[in-house]
C-alpha cells in the first residue's frame, strides 16, 4: 500500500492523456492525409484501405500482448515499449517511400496505439477503483480530443500546402511530452482487479464477456469506420470533412468529460442502448444529408458515440472484473481487430459504388457523392444491430447488476 500510496497520480492521469492525445492525433491527421496519400504514391481506396488497416491491426496485437503481460510487466515497462514504438512508427512514416513501409510505420503506429490502451486503462482502474467507468470516460475524453487537435492541425497545414510529413512530424512533440511525463514515476500496483493472469483467461470464457466482445467489434466499426474515412466520404456534400471531425470529436470530448451523471442515471447499459439507438438515426441521415444538413447529422453522430468506447471498457472493469487487466484490454482490441478488417471493405465499397455512379453518366464529383452516401449506408447496419443487442442487455441489467455483487467483495 505504501508504494500506492507515493504515487504522483494526478503526473500519471496527465501523461496517460497526454499519451491517448498522440493515438488519436495519429487517428485524426491520417485521415486528413489520405488523399495526399492516395496522390502521392498513387494508391487505390482499397490500397488505402489496407494502410489504415495496419493501424487498427497494430493495436489489436498490442493489446492481446499487453493483457497477457501487464500483471508480469506492469504499466511502467508497457508505457516504454509505447513510447519507442510511436518514435519509430512515426519517423518511419516521415520517411516512407512506398506503399510497403507505409504499411509497415502506420503498424508500428498502431501497436503503440493499442499498447497504451493495455497499459493506462488497467493502470487508471487501479489508482481510481471507486468510480472507474467515470474515470475511463474522463481518460477518453482526450482520444476525441486529440481528433480535434489533429483535424484542425491537418485542415489548417493542408490550406496552407504544408506536406503530409511535416504534418506527421508534430505528432513527435507530444509523444516525447509524455515520455518526459511518465519515466521516473511511481506506478501503482495492480489491486483492483484479479490479478492472476490464469484465471484472467478462464474468466474470458463467460457468456457476458463474449457478448461483449461481438457488440465492441459493432461500436468500434460504427465509430472509427466512419471517422476515418470521413475525408473521402463527405468530401463532396458542401460541408468541410475536417471540420465535421473536429465538431464530432470536440462534442465526444465534452460529452465524456461528464459521463459520471449519464453514467449513473441511466445504468452502464441504458446508456450503450440509447447511444446505438442514437448512432443508428445518424449516420442515416448523414447517408443522404448534404451542405449544413451533414452537421446537424454530425452533432447526432457525436451524441451517439461518445460513450461507446470508454462504457464498454468500464463495463467489463466493473461487472466482469474477474478478467483482470487482460479482458480489459482485449476489448479494446477485439474493437479495433474488427475495425482493422472492415477497413479494406470500406475502401473497396467507395471504389465499388464510385464506378457505378461513373457507369451511370455522372460528373465525378456527383459520383464521389453517391460513393460516400451509398458506403454510409452500408456502415449504418452496425448500430442498428446493436439496437437489438444492447436493447436485450438493458432488459438484463438487473440480473447482471446482481451477479456483479459478490464479486466486488
Amino acid at each position: 500500500m505504501s508504494l500506492n500510496n507515493s504515487i504522483n497520480k494526478s503526473r500519471l492521469f496527465t501523461a496517460s492523456c497526454m499519451a491517448l492525445t498522440v493515438t488519436s492525433m495519429t487517428f485524426a491527421i491520417r485521415a486528413g492525409i489520405l488523399g495526399q496519400l492516395g496522390t502521392d504514391f498513387g494508391l487505390t481506396d482499397t490500397q488505402l484501405g489496407f494502410v489504415n488497416s495496419m493501424a487498427f491491426l497494430g493495436f489489436p496485437i498490442a493489446t492481446i500482448i499487453g493483457g497477457l503481460i501487464y500483471n508480469t510487466f506492469g504499466p511502467k515497462k508497457l508505457m516504454f515499449v509505447a513510447f519507442v514504438s510511436h518514435i519509430i512508427g512515426l519517423v518511419l512514416t516521415i520517411f516512407a517511400g512506398d506503399f510497403w513501409t507505409l504499411l509497415i510505420s502506420t503498424f508500428f503506429i498502431g501497436f503503440a496505439n493499442g499498447t497504451v490502451e493495455a497499459a493506462c486503462n488497467p493502470m487508471i482502474a487501479d489508482m481510481h477503483s471507486g468510480n472507474k467507468t467515470t474515470m475511463l470516460n474522463r481518460f477518453h475524453v482526450w482520444f476525441p480530443g486529440g481528433i480535434v487537435i489533429g483535424s484542425l492541425a491537418s485542415k489548417f497545414m493542408t490550406d496552407f500546402d504544408m506536406g503530409w510529413q511535416l504534418q506527421i512530424a508534430i505528432m513527435l512533440v507530444p509523444t516525447l511530452i509524455y515520455g518526459y511525463l511518465f519515466f521516473g514515476q511511481a506506478f501503482p500496483e495492480n489491486e483492483s482487479a484479479e490479478s492472476n493472469t490464469s484465471k484472467n483467461i478462464k474468466s474470458l470464457v463467460s457468456p457476458l464477456f463474449i457478448f461483449m466482445v461481438i457488440c465492441m467489434t459493432l461500436t468500434a466499426t460504427a465509430e472509427l469506420g466512419t471517422q476515418q474515412w470521413v475525408e473521402r466520404i463527405l468530401g463532396n456534400t458542401g460541408a468541410s470533412p475536417m471540420l465535421i471531425l473536429a465538431l464530432v470529436t470536440g462534442l465526444m470530448a465534452v460529452g465524456r468529460f461528464f459521463a459520471g451523471p449519464v453514467i449513473k442515471r441511466f445504468n452502464p447499459a441504458g446508456v450503450l442502448w440509447g447511444s446505438s439507438i442514437i448512432a443508428t438515426l445518424a449516420i442515416y441521415l448523414m447517408s443522404s444529408a448534404t451542405g449544413g444538413m451533414v452537421y446537424v447529422a454530425a452533432i447526432l453522430f457525436a451524441i451517439g458515440v461518445m460513450y461507446f468506447w470508454p462504457t464498454m471498457i468500464g463495463f467489463v472493469g466493473e461487472y466482469i472484473p474477474s478478467t483482470g487487466a487482460l479482458g480489459m484490454s482485449l476489448i479494446g482490441g477485439a474493437g479495433m481487430f474488427a475495425t482493422s478488417i472492415w477497413q479494406p471493405v470500406i475502401g473497396g465499397w467507395l471504389d465499388a459504388e464510385r464506378t457505378v455512379a461513373l457507369d451511370a453518366g455522372m460528373t465525378a464529383e456527383a459520383a464521389e457523392l453517391a460513393a460516400g452516401q451509398a458506403t454510409l449506408g452500408n456502415i449504418v447496419y452496425f448500430p442498428a444491430i446493436l439496437v437489438v443487442l444492447f436493447g436485450i442487455l438493458f432488459l438484463n441489467r438487473n440480473k447482471i447488476e446482481k451477479q456483479r455483487v459478490p464479486q466486488s467483495h
